[in-house]
């Protein structure tokens, strides 16, 4: 979710608030790397696919090169993004190639990190062991991809449209439901439970299974709660019974706390370097969306399996044949971009066929990538947020640096197309992620909407990313409703509806785990934003209004001369008015507490907070109606002024309108299912 949570609650913050907000990190120095390095041989780069060729290598894959590499680039990136510190290991051909750690484990004492037995958590990349032992099962007959999944649960996932959901919808997190993040990362270990959380937090299906990719925790935990089911293990057993032990992966458990022989090796998770003060250990619950603790060398052992077929020595976690099907696309959003296998998602680049997946926690940041068929995979975990961007702008420029290096390529040369100027108006407006709730706390989705707008040079500049100089990227449509970056290799696509109307839009510039669909024209932030900010501007000059009016009325002993009804109306007008005041305000405040700390939606905190903000708007919704109420009443008695009429006039409709914002973006909703 979160951190694009976090980026819509102070996009809202700093537009009505009007609030600057500026961070300033002194970062350390890194310490020395700390290694496990086994020299191999350079195999043969992977040939050109026919539509263009790859320019030739300039370096060759090999530890010595990988370490000249990653030695000139990591420290510096810890330093500059304020990181504490990380590991990186690197596989080719069925073997650890390259294993390293860089900064500090912990802080306090300057210990580095080592490859071999430091723990990091490597957050939603344990997906990926929970979608191996979804395929374990499979491949022995106990389990079925396209069986309604609660022929396997204890309880009942509600259908949408009569359509139930099937591990394949879970696996391309196609199950259509929305977001929810309340409870994902409690408080304490001792609040974990899997059975417990999956019965007590069912999200609404917001979409028809199989048509719409929205990312979901919640859809893995069930995968690895019908594992537990069916296999007659506990989730965590199983996973070391069946993976780790196999894979010799020893420093490795999905246990929460850790077992008491890998507590001490757990890396210190900080939010960024320079704070230096160590985070506790966070639990994540459903476990099996994310509770891995690893180290980077169990993770190339887990992924030399992958890379052969689940082939691992002498032993096998998957057949051939199995985990071919895992490897292989079963859904895409968009024809022509990367979409998902089972559990990996595609990341094709450079000529290359990719699969990997990102995990984050709020101090963890880690990337897994297969490229399968170069036989290479790279890990990477990271023990700190860092500064603005840090360890999310550190992982992806190492791996964007290693396919140039290793893997460079020649893209093939597209034309603008000659619908440029038609299409780029007809794509202009806002549009809202997939990956989002519809039961609980809207307004805050709502921030996180993007914008397409037209250039007058037929381009079109999508608000969600900038480049490295913080500059808006700039798209070039290359074909019908398709569009290349401009002075770059990404992609991104525009779906219409059968009647032809844009739908949503796909790219590959981020993983392909949700969609932009389009927003009417009522409900997108250009026009919300517009309208309940001079809303609630114009409550605030009235409140302000009659605070300064009542007291210069006293000083100058001038009492207001109307009847005693009007009177009574006036003030139950003041008092709608200051109700909404006080909703909007508090509404506000939660979405300022956010946008500083994740934890208040991630440990359930908001509940009681959301409540009570039901209840003032609640009292808002009826404070409308006093003032309408009033309003009316204004025009119809004798001796006001036009002025006061005008006034009257102006804080109904801004009423009316924040009466509308609180009903469509469910400020009265009463759920805390969030």
């Amino acid at each position: 979710m979160h951190n694009y949570v976090k980026r819509g609650a102070a996009f809202v913050i700093s537009c009505v608030a009007s609030i600057a907000m500026a961070q300033v990190a002194q970062p350390i120095q890194p310490a020395p790397a700390s290694s496990a390095s086994m020299p191999m041989p350079s195999g043969a780069m992977v040939a050109a696919s026919a539509a263009s060729s790859p320019a030739a290598a300039t370096h060759a894959l090999t530890a010595d090169d990988l370490s000249t590499f990653l030695d000139g680039l990591v420290p510096f990136a810890l330093q500059r993004d304020d990181v504490a510190g990380g590991v990186i290991s690197v596989v080719k051909d069925g073997k650890v190639l390259f294993a390293k750690g860089y900064g500090y484990a912990d802080l306090k004492t300057r210990m580095p990190p080592s490859p071999e037995t430091t723990l990091f958590r490597p957050g939603s990349t344990s997906k990926l062991f929970t979608w191996t032992a979804v395929m374990q099962l499979v491949e022995q007959g106990k389990l079925d991809l396209d069986t309604d999944i609660n022929q396997y649960l204890d309880f009942k996932i509600p259908p949408f449209d009569g359509k139930p959901i099937t591990l394949r919808n879970l696996m391309t997190h196609t199950p259509g439901f929305e977001e929810t993040a309340r409870g994902l990362l409690p408080a304490s270990t001792d609040e974990v439970d899997l059975g417990k959380y999956l019965k007590s937090h069912i999200p609404a299906r917001i979409f028809a299974p199989g048509k719409i990719v929205a990312y979901s925790n919640y859809g893995c935990g069930l995968a690895g709660y019908i594992v537990q089911r069916v296999s007659g293990e506990r989730f965590e057993d199983y996973i070391q019974h069946h993976i780790f032990g196999p894979l010799d992966m020893l420093h490795s458990s999905f246990a929460q706390p850790l077992p008491a022989a890998l507590a001490p090796l757990m890396a210190k998770g900080y939010e960024s370097a320079s704070k230096g003060k160590p985070q506790p250990f966070e639990a994540v619950d459903p476990a099996p969306a994310g509770a891995l603790s690893s180290s980077a060398m169990d993770m190339a052992n887990f992924m030399i399996a992958q890379l052969q077929g689940g082939r691992f020595g002498d032993t096998r976690i998957l057949k051939q044949a199995t985990a071919d099907l895992m490897h292989s696309r079963q859904y895409t959003a968009a024809p022509g971009l990367n979409g998902f296998d089972l559990g990996f998602y595609q990341e094709d680049s450079h000529g290359q066929r990719i699969i990997g997946h990102a995990g984050d926690t709020i101090v963890f940041h880690s990337d897994l990538h297969l490229l399968l068929d170069a036989n290479v995979g790279i890990f990477m975990s990271f023990n700190s947020a860092g500064n603005e961007g840090g360890a999310h702008v550190i992982r992806k420029a190492i791996f964007a640096k290693f396919l140039d290096r290793y893997f460079p390529w020649n893209a093939p040369t597209e034309p603008t197309a000659s619908s440029a100027k038609t299409d780029a108006a007809r794509v202009a407006g806002w549009y809202e992620s997939s990956r989002r709730n519809e039961s609980a706390m809207r307004v805050l989705y709502m921030l996180g909407q993007v914008s397409v707008t037209a250039q007058p040079d037929d381009t079109i500049v999508v608000s969600a990313w900038n480049d490295y100089a913080d500059k808006p990227l700039h798209w070039r449509e290359t074909g019908p409703l398709t569009y290349r970056e401009v002075n770059g290799d990404a992609h991104l696509k525009f779906v219409t509806d059968a009647q032809g109307k844009i739908s949503y839009w796909a790219t590959d510039v981020e993983a392909p785990v949700f969609v932009f669909q389009r927003v009417s024209g009522a409900k997108a932030m250009g026009t919300v934003g517009l309208w309940a900010s001079l809303s609630f501007a114009v409550v605030i000059v009235a409140l302000l209004t009659w605070f300064i009016g009542g007291w210069v009325r006293r000083h100058y002993r001038r009492p207001l001369a109307i009847e005693a009804a009007q009177r009574r109306s006036r003030l139950l007008s003041r008092l709608g008015a200051l109700a909404l005041f006080v909703d909007m305000a508090g509404w506000l405040g939660l979405l300022a507490a956010l946008s500083v700390s994740e934890d208040i939606v991630l440990q359930g905190r908001a509940t009681p907070w959301l409540y009570l903000l039901y209840v003032l708007g609640l009292f808002g919704l009826l404070g409308v109606v006093a003032v309408v109420a009033h309003a009316i009443r204004s025009w119809l008695a004798p001796r006001r002024s036009r002025w006061v009429r005008a006034g009257e006039t102006v804080l109904a409709f801004a009423a009316i309108y924040l009466a509308w914002f609180i009903v469509a973006f469910g400020l009265v909703s009463f759920s805390a299912r969030y």
